[in-house]
C-alpha cells in the first residue's frame, strides 16, 4: 500500500480538505445553529462531523483500494438553515439526525428502499435543493445592504478569484471574511482570551429527543436530500472516472459515521460528490490505482481540521452573522445554479418542479413541517396529475 503512495496525492488530498472545509463549514455552523445549536454545540458538531469523515475516507479507501471522498452533507445543512427552530430545541434536531442515519442504513443494505430513493424524480429533487439554496444565495446581497464596507470585499474577492480560478473563489471569500473581521469589526474585550481557549478541542454530548415533526421535518427531508444531493451523486462521480463500487455498503458506511457524529451535534456524513471529482480524477494520480492515497490524505487532513473546529467557531463568532451567512451564500451559489438548471431541464416535469420549487422556497411550514417536505409532496402530486391527464389523453 505504501508504495502506491506519491507527493502528487498528498497535494491533492490536502487541497481537497481545504477546499471541502473552507468552501462550506460556514453553511455547516449556520445550519446547526439555525436549528437551536448554541455556538458551543454548533462546534462540537463541527468537530464530530470533520472526524467522522476522515475515519471514513481513511477506512474506506485503504479497505477498497478506490478513492472515496466523504463529506458532510452541505445541503442538508442549507435545509436545516431553511427549516429553522423547531419546537423541543437542538434535542429534537439531533434525535432526527440519528433517525436519518438509521434511514441512510436501511437504504444502503435494502435494497428496494435504495431503489425507491433513486426513483424520487431527479427535477423535484432538484427543485426542492434549489429551493433550499435560494435563501442562503440571497445573503450576499443582504450582507451588502448590512453594509457595504464588509459585505462587499467578500463578494469582489469571490468574483475575482474565481474568474481566473474557481476552485479558489469560496476560500479568498473566506480570506477577506477574515480580512474584514480583523480590520472593520470591533472586537469585544475579552474576544481574543476566549479564541485562544477555544484551541482546545471540545465536544459536547447532547442527548436526542425523538418527535414526530422532527421526524417529518428534519429526518425525513435530510435523508432524502443527503441521498439525492450527495451519496447518488458521489457514486456517479466515480462512475464517471471508471471506478465500479458497490453503492450499498458504501452508503451504509457513511451512515455508521453520521450515527457516531450525531449525539456531538453532526447531522449527517455522506459520499462526496464535488470533491470526489479531485481524488479520482487525473490530477490525483496518472495511475488511477494509486489515486486512493489522495482520498486517505484528505481524511488525515480532515480530523486536523476538526480539532480546530471550536477555534474556527469561536472566530466566526465575532463577526455580525449575516456577513457568514454571505460566505456560505458564495459557497452555494454554484449548487444552486445546477440543480435549479437540472431541475427545469425537461418540458414535461417543468410545472411539477416549479411547484416544488415555490414551496419550499417559501420557508412556510405547516403543521410545524418544514416547506421542504410539503414542496417534494406538492411536486409529486401534480407530476402525479400531469400524468394520469396524459394517459387519459391517449
Amino acid at each position: 500500500m505504501l508504495k502506491d503512495f506519491s507527493v502528487q496525492s498528498l497535494f491533492m488530498g490536502c487541497l481537497t480538505a481545504f477546499v471541502g472545509f473552507a468552501s462550506s463549514f460556514a453553511v455547516v455552523l449556520h445550519g446547526l445553529q439555525a436549528v437551536g445549536a448554541t455556538d458551543a454545540q454548533a462546534a462540537s458538531g463541527l468537530t464530530a462531523l470533520s472526524i467522522a469523515m476522515g475515519l471514513c475516507a481513511i477506512i474506506l479507501s485503504a479497505a477498497t483500494k478506490l478513492p472515496i471522498s466523504i463529506a458532510w452533507s452541505t445541503p442538508g445543512a442549507a435545509l436545516l438553515a431553511s427549516a429553522g427552530a423547531i419546537e423541543g430545541g437542538f434535542p429534537v434536531a439531533v434525535g432526527a439526525f440519528l433517525v436519518c442515519a438509521v434511514l441512510i442504513v436501511i437504504a444502503g443494505l435494502f435494497r428496494p428502499l435504495g431503489r425507491a430513493v433513486a426513483a424520487i424524480p431527479s427535477a423535484l429533487a432538484n427543485a426542492m435543493l434549489a429551493g433550499v439554496l435560494l435563501g442562503l444565495c440571497f445573503a450576499p446581497v443582504k450582507a451588502i445592504g448590512f453594509n457595504p464596507w464588509l459585505g462587499l470585499p467578500i463578494i469582489i474577492a469571490w468574483i475575482v478569484v474565481g474568474a481566473f480560478k474557481r476552485l479558489w473563489a469560496v476560500p479568498a471569500a473566506l480570506a477577506a471574511f477574515a480580512l474584514v473581521l480583523a480590520l472593520g469589526v470591533k472586537v469585544p474585550d475579552g474576544a481574543l482570551a476566549s479564541l485562544q481557549h477555544s484551541l482546545l478541542p471540545s465536544v459536547e454530548l447532547i442527548k436526542p429527543v425523538f418527535t414526530v415533526a422532527g421526524f417529518v421535518s428534519i429526518a425525513l427531508p435530510l435523508f432524502i436530500v443527503t441521498m439525492a444531493s450527495q451519496n447518488i451523486p458521489g457514486i456517479a462521480v466515480l462512475k464517471v472516472h471508471h471506478y465500479d463500487p458497490k453503492p450499498g455498503p458504501l452508503f451504509a458506511v457513511t451512515a455508521v459515521f453520521s450515527l457516531f457524529s450525531a449525539p456531538f451535534g453532526g447531522h449527517a456524513v455522506n459520499l462526496a460528490a464535488i470533491t470526489a471529482a479531485m481524488c479520482a480524477g487525473q490530477d490525483a494520480h496518472a495511475d488511477p490505482k494509486r489515486r486512493y492515497w489522495a482520498a486517505i490524505i484528505a481524511g488525515v487532513v480532515y480530523i486536523i481540521l476538526g480539532l480546530l473546529a471550536g477555534a474556527v467557531t469561536a472566530f466566526v463568532a465575532l463577526a455580525p452573522p449575516i456577513l457568514i451567512e454571505a460566505v456560505a451564500g458564495l459557497a452555494l451559489v454554484g449548487a444552486l445554479s445546477n440543480s435549479a438548471m437540472n431541475a427545469f431541464q425537461k418540458a414535461e416535469s417543468r410545472e411539477a418542479a416549479a411547484i416544488t420549487f415555490l414551496v419550499t422556497a417559501s420557508g412556510v411550514s405547516f403543521g410545524g413541517i418544514s416547506g421542504a417536505f410539503w414542496g417534494l409532496i406538492a411536486g409529486g402530486l401534480m407530476m402525479a396529475l400531469s400524468r394520469m391527464v396524459q394517459l387519459l389523453k391517449n
